[in-house]
């Protein structure tokens, strides 16, 4: 049945914004989550009236908690769906990797999506429903070299879900772990895919426009059904 109501963090941009978009046509109104108030306004107007922007700095217990307050506020009660697809990429060997940037991959790709649960998951339970997206990747059971960082915090995403699946199981909330293959968003701009030995050009990759329609699907499955993972590729 299609949900009312969803949060998707790392709204502003990319798999993020898309799903956002998906879930509006669908009907639903949707809480934006993003750093940028600017960026998200943007957004926003583009959706139309049913898509909320609220700025918030995921990694930051104290902004997700009034996030949180504002989330309830809006939509009435806690959203019949949570999509964390929150994240951020970077590129470095591991003896190059500076730690603030590990700290911050592990504190935006692992930490943020864990705040955002928590602030919801008991309100979920006592309902009896609810259903968590989790944007995996490739990445969070592929390894590849330069990805110490963006591994690390990927495979504790995947892990936290497995955690969340065995705790959730028979409570009426689902937990589902969507993880794409590489996907043509802004986050490869910096990096030129496309001129570089052994990956995947923008040409090939997914967009995100379908990873959206996938994580719409998931979401639309009636409630006694859960996908436990989903793992994207390009046909």
């Amino acid at each position: 049945m299609p949900i009312k109501t969803a949060l998707v963090t790392g709204a502003s941009r990319g798999i993020g914004f898309d799903i956002a978009r998906a879930l509006v046509e669908g009907g639903a109104r949707v809480a934006l989550l993003a750093r940028s108030e600017r960026d998200l306004s943007m957004r926003a107007r583009e959706l139309g009236d049913r898509a909320i922007p609220i700025a918030c700095d995921v990694v930051d217990a104290d902004a997700v908690s009034r996030a949180a307050t504002r989330v309830r506020t809006e939509l009435g009660a806690a959203p019949d769906a949570i999509v964390n697809s929150v994240g951020v990429f970077t590129l470095a060997t591991v003896e190059t990797t500076a730690p603030s940037d590990f700290r911050r991959s592990v504190d935006v790709n692992l930490v943020g999506p864990f705040l955002i649960v928590r602030a919801f998951l008991a309100e979920m339970r006592q309902r009896g429903s609810g259903h968590i997206v989790t944007i995996g990747s490739v990445a969070d059971r592929a390894i590849f070299p330069e990805n110490g960082a963006y591994s690390a915090s990927k495979f504790g995403l995947r892990a936290l879900h497995d955690v969340l699946r065995v705790e959730l199981r028979g409570t009426g909330v689902r937990a589902s772990l969507i993880s794409p293959g590489p996907t043509d968003t802004t986050l490869w701009d910096d990096i030129d895919p496309d001129t570089r030995q052994g990956f995947t050009p923008r040409r090939d990759m997914l967009s995100a426009a379908s990873v959206a329609d996938v994580v719409r699907y998931v979401l639309s499955l009636p409630a006694e059904v859960n996908i436990d993972e989903l793992r994207l590729s390009r046909a």
